[in-house]
């Protein structure tokens, strides 16, 4: 007979205090910066941070960070989802053939290719911006798109995921069930394997979409026309002119509130393609 083990009461309590602790530290400054978008710049500083002001004017607020210079701030959105969502996709579809193939075939070099592979994830942003700067400007491309959508293209950590994922995911048996059938290889990765391997490509795609669009050193050292400018470069520029014109800090606060949110609505909207077991049952007769 097989008695159920019950944790301490002790222990559960600390640990849902150390989860509280946890969603605090990271939802706190979230909601700050959301309430401080709807207060008037006077109200900004003057006013408890966590709490709404007497006279709101979210809309007065995003009417002017959306008007500000021409209404550049549009135009940085748009540059951040480009960046991102493309940048996003193709690593994840070379992470996803990448992951696979060191998976699923047996070839000299193998592990040697992937301790190389996973040696980038230990390579911190600031020592590769420099050769890329000097590589991409060789090409001619800084200044343009292509600076930063090429390095964001690629994802060490994308690979590692979707490897694990298609040794768990995948079974040997339902690959050589498909080439019993007459599919080729492409077909069995592209028709079977991703639909295998949806969650890590959701979690790949996601991990590369957050780190682009947060990404500042890399614009910073590629980009030098405002227009290119993603949002995080975008309001970094508008906070260096808070000294000349205060204004400016409301326009920095509501513009990153906007960035939030715009994140957590994708990931909301995501969140649906994370099903644990897809394949249960796949081999089982």
């Amino acid at each position: 007979m097989v008695r159920s083990r019950r944790q301490p009461l002790g222990s559960v309590i600390a640990v849902n205090a150390v989860l509280v602790l946890a969603a605090a530290y990271f939802l706190l400054p979230l909601l700050w910066v959301v309430i401080a978008a709807t207060k008037s710049p006077g109200d900004l500083f003057a006013s408890f941070g966590l709490w709404f002001s007497d006279s709101p004017q979210a809309l007065e607020n995003l009417s002017r960070l959306f008007t500000q210079d021409g209404g550049i701030f549009g135009t940085w959105v748009l540059n951040s989802v480009l960046y991102s969502a493309v940048g996003a996709f193709v690593a994840m579809v070379l992470s996803a053939a990448c992951g696979y193939a060191i998976a699923k075939y047996v070839f000299r070099g193998r592990e040697t290719l992937f301790s190389v592979i996973l040696g980038g994830v230990l390579v911190p942003a600031t020592v590769i911006a420099l050769p890329l700067y000097f590589l991409l400007n060789a090409a001619g491309l800084t200044g343009t798109y292509w600076a930063v959508l090429l390095p964001s293209m690629v994802s060490p950590f994308g690979v590692y995921l979707a490897r694990i994922q298609a040794n768990a995911a995948v079974p040997d048996e339902v690959i050589e069930a498909a080439r019993i059938d007459g599919a080729g290889d492409l077909r069995i990765f592209g028709s079977i394997a991703t639909r295998m391997m949806v969650p890590a490509l959701v979690t790949i795609f996601l991990f590369q979409f957050v780190t682009i669009w947060n990404n500042y050193l890399l614009p910073l050292v590629m980009l030098n026309d405002t227009k290119t400018f993603p949002i995080t470069l975008g309001l970094t520029l508008w906070n260096s002119q808070t000294q000349r014109d205060p204004m400016f800090y409301q326009l920095v606060v509501t513009g990153s509130a906007v960035s939030a949110i715009l994140l957590v609505a994708l990931m909301v909207s995501l969140q649906r393609f994370w099903k644990a077991d897809l394949t249960a049952g796949a081999t089982k007769g």
